[in-house]
């Protein structure tokens, strides 16, 4: 018996950005389909946009989180020009955990404990090198499932579920 631990197997991950995070996203896309990291990404899938025309950060943040919620990618990145919006926009929809990192220890990190599945980043905030690492970081993370970390997801899961319900009563 190997007692060896398996290389994990390459990530299937939806890309997008509005036009604010269109040249990152589109830096990050060329690089996610490089040789350098193709121990990390098995396939890409671009959720566009496709230029620089205006468009709106919720779209993408929207299709992205559709790729994951249907099998289609384990990971997402969506870029918009601080990453804030993008956050906001795919924290609304139920399954998704969604972060802005703008360092690596929060990109792995948050994976690691807080089983995120959606990297924000800002395009106008930070630069490519940068942002290459990052993504590096975050799609060579693995969740931790300790049962600190699985009782905390349990506990976002849980307020996830209830919506409005888990603030209790807010007649005071």
């Amino acid at each position: 018996m190997n007692s060896q631990p398996q290389p994990a197997k390459p990530l299937r991950v939806a890309i997008g950005g509005d036009h604010a995070g269109y040249p990152l996203k589109q830096t990050i896309a060329e690089n996610l389909a490089s040789d350098g990291l193709a121990e990390l990404v098995g396939n890409v899938v671009d959720c566009g946009t496709d230029g620089p025309a205006r468009c709106d950060y919720p779209d993408f943040a929207i299709a992205v989180s559709r790729e994951i919620l249907l099998g289609n990618a384990d990971r997402g990145i969506v870029v918009c020009g601080s990453g804030v919006g993008v956050s906001v926009a795919a924290n609304k929809i139920p399954g998704i955990r969604a972060a802005i990192c703008h360092d690596t220890y929060s990109a792995h990190q948050g994976v690691e404990h807080d089983d995120m599945n959606v990297l924000c980043i800002g395009g106008r905030i930070i630069g490519s090198e940068l942002a290459m690492e990052i993504v590096r970081s975050f799609l060579g993370a693995r969740y931790t499932p300790s049962e600190r970390h699985q009782r905390r997801l349990d506990k976002v899961l849980e307020i996830e579920a209830q919506g409005r319900d888990a603030l209790g009563d807010m007649s005071s």
